[in-house]
């Protein structure tokens, strides 16, 4: 069972993409309430972009061309340094909209997910091996049935 939606997740949004029917900020700062599972308070920025920076982000820090739907990017303060930072969130408005589409979700759903997901990668859950996947998986899956959105696989 997952704990409720927590009010202590300060959401920083950036919106620097010309797409349209972007969520609305209230909608961005649950999705990432409801996928911090932490007993402490939290700080993330959300930036949301257009295919040029998404591309230009994902060659320089993960090698691999082109834009992607979510970019997780944690972040640990040096010792001594109190912060509530967590990380950032780069999200990909015209390749979540093409994913939601191709994928036959709601835009809506597929934002809530790709905004959990996110928020899951900021908290060390990682899907490169089988066990982890499906862990990070069942996650995503009780969260977002938690906001009302159906199995996002």
């Amino acid at each position: 069972m997952l704990p409720e939606i927590r009010a202590d997740v300060e959401v920083d949004l950036q919106v620097a993409s010309a797409a349209g029917d972007l969520p609305a900020a209230a909608d961005v700062r649950r999705w990432a309430q409801a996928a911090w599972l932490r007993a402490r308070p939290a700080e993330v920025t959300v930036r949301i972009v257009d295919e040029a920076e998404s591309a230009e982000l994902n060659a320089r820090y993960r090698g691999r061309q082109g834009p992607t739907n979510v970019l997780s990017f944690p972040f640990e303060a040096p010792p001594g340094v109190p912060t509530t930072l967590i990380g950032d969130l780069v999200v990909c408005a015209p390749v979540v909209a093409r994913e939601a589409k191709a994928q036959g979700k709601t835009p809506d759903a597929h934002w809530a997910h790709m905004l959990v997901h996110g928020m899951l990668h900021l908290q060390g859950h990682d899907h490169l091996e089988a066990a982890e996947a499906e862990r990070m998986e069942a996650l995503e899956r009780e969260i977002l049935a938690g906001l009302g959105y159906g199995d996002p696989y």
